[in-house]
């Protein structure tokens, strides 16, 4: 099985998509089940895994019962307030929808370059844990330190990082987050998600820009600790679905069958536990 493990839907008239503003040209409208479901239909994906957008419970609600229509959605990563005494009774319900597999908090937009590591978290953290859910890591780069002495606090948990912690490939800034990255790899069980890249890298990029920090995920958490997205619509800011999927066949092509099945599909079943 083949699985788009990153994807989102978005209704404009929802109002709580702060960062969708119309300065985003071709992504300023909504994008709907019917939209996505003849791109995964032409490359043969039979799931995916629908991700938040919005720091709204009431989105988290809203996507789970588009996954109530869609049949193709095979999981869903909601947004609860982790900052919120109510945070672990919101998890525990939400929880109760199979089609739930993941939680993320929006980090990469929180100012506070140390707010995963407050101890206001801990519940949310320990009731995800207790849910088991799947956290996904939005991290920048220069989150990559604090992420390291979460997961060390929180080995348990599941993990995966979205987007490779988008490397800004643009500027060609390379060093730090391969170290950094490296050695959340090697020391924890994390999961790495191959989607989001070329929109770090520009309007104008080319394969070889990606390709040293593709080699670089596949040499560190291997492949079967990647996860392949599209990070769709979002992605097609700088590359349509089938270029997408185009530029991976060309990026994975010297791997095994056996190894590009897992980065294509068969690890996403794992780390969000699909088979349950």
């Amino acid at each position: 099985m083949k699985i788009d493990a990153h994807q989102h839907f978005w209704e404009l008239n929802r109002g709580d998509y702060g960062w969708l503003s119309p300065n985003l040209g071709a992504i300023y409208r909504d994008f709907l089940p019917d939209d996505l479901e003849p791109l995964i239909s032409r490359h043969d994906i039979s799931g995916t895994i629908l991700v938040q957008a919005a720091p709204t419970v009431a989105e988290t609600d809203f996507l789970l019962k588009l996954a109530e229509r869609a049949p193709f959605i095979k999981g869903v990563v909601g947004w609860v307030d982790f900052e919120s005494p109510n945070a672990p009774s919101e998890i525990f319900r939400l929880a109760e929808h199979p089609a739930l597999v993941g939680l993320r908090p929006m980090i990469q937009d929180i100012s506070d370059i140390d707010w995963m590591l407050s101890s206001r978290l801990k519940p949310a953290f320990n009731a995800l844990v207790k849910a088991d859910l799947t956290f996904d890591a939005l991290t920048l780069p220069s989150h990559l330190i604090n992420l390291l002495q979460l997961l060390s606090d929180h080995y348990e948990m599941r993990t995966v990082i979205d987007h490779g912690s988008k490397p800004q490939i643009r500027n060609q800034q390379y060093s730090d987050w391969a170290k950094n990255i490296k050695r959340i790899a090697s020391d924890t069980k994390a999961f790495c998600k191959l989607s989001g890249l070329v929109t770090e890298a520009g309007p104008n990029w080319t394969v070889n820009d990606l390709k040293p920090y593709v080699s670089h995920l596949l040499n560190t958490f291997g492949p079967h600790r990647l996860i392949w997205g599209s990070d769709w619509p979002v992605c097609t800011l700088a590359a349509s679905y089938d270029r997408w999927i185009e530029v991976t066949h060309n990026l994975l092509d010297h791997l095994s069958k056996e190894d590009r099945l897992a980065i294509m599909g068969g690890n996403a079943r794992f780390a969000y536990k699909l088979d349950d």
